[in-house]
């Protein structure tokens, strides 16, 4: 079921959605080389917890953190580890809270430390991407034309889209209909409407598109071992446009 939510609904979807936002504006600072992961994940935790929200990702599915941390060829759902980030690293940190249910979710790649350019512009074109696919989020448009605008682009460059994992509608759960992919064909699927909130979250290979999950059962990495990067906003569909609701109070996201 597609849900239309009323404007006091978009308005608790926000509140989570400037949480997780400003949760990882709170944590940028320490993502940096010698940094443990497990420290960044319990900061954040921390945070969200003391914004009166609780981290939507932890027990979910079982899933045992508040964040999800993956680094370079790691596509999504590392689980943050006693593992020490090193200098000219990538790593895509997503995170999800809920506050009087209703949830949030938003993911940013960082940089650790200075990296090469190659891997600043996998991230400045999946970054630039995700702003494509948003475009396309208005009223009359379809599904499809958010996965279309991002694949186009992205592989202009030469990198791939990841099939097998997308985008979602949020709301009063993590994960709702309809399912929104990062690539297909234009003015397909479901019909985007006024009062939709849904969550755009393009993940982009440097190399092939296939993808493969480690025996953790959830750290999702390339195939070929090529650098990966993710960025996501969760948003509301208007009659005046998209609004990014995951844009925070103390960044711009």
């Amino acid at each position: 079921m597609v849900h239309i939510r009323t404007q006091r609904e978009i308005d608790l979807i926000t509140a989570s959605c400037q949480i997780v936002a400003d949760t990882l504006e709170f944590i940028s600072e320490d993502v940096k080389p010698g940094a443990m992961l497990i420290d960044i994940d319990s900061k954040a935790e921390k945070y969200i917890r003391s914004q009166g929200a609780r981290p939507a990702f932890k027990g979910y599915m079982g899933f045992p953190a508040t964040l999800c941390v993956s680094v370079d060829d790691e596509v999504v759902h590392g689980i943050p580890s006693t593992r020490v980030l090193e200098e000219g690293q990538i790593v895509g940190i997503d995170c999800g809270a809920e506050k009087e249910g209703y949830y949030g979710d938003h993911a940013r790649t960082f940089a650790v430390g200075n990296i090469s350019e190659e891997k600043k512009q996998l991230m400045d074109i999946t970054q630039e991407s995700l702003s494509k696919g948003i475009a396309k989020a208005i009223p009359g448009n379809y599904v499809s034309d958010i996965g279309h605008a991002i694949q186009s682009f992205v592989e202009k460059f030469g990198y791939s889209v990841v099939r097998e994992l997308v985008g979602h509608g949020i709301g009063t759960n993590l994960h709702e209909e309809p399912q929104i992919p990062n690539y297909g064909k234009p003015s397909q699927g479901y019909k985007l409407r006024e009062g939709m909130c849904i969550a755009i979250e393009p993940m982009i290979n440097e190399g092939v598109k296939e993808i493969k999950t480690d025996t953790d059962g959830w750290t999702v990495r390339t195939l070929d071992g090529a650098n990966s990067a993710h960025f996501e906003h969760t948003i509301a569909i208007t009659k005046n446009g998209p609004i990014i609701l995951s844009r925070g109070t103390s960044n711009g996201g």
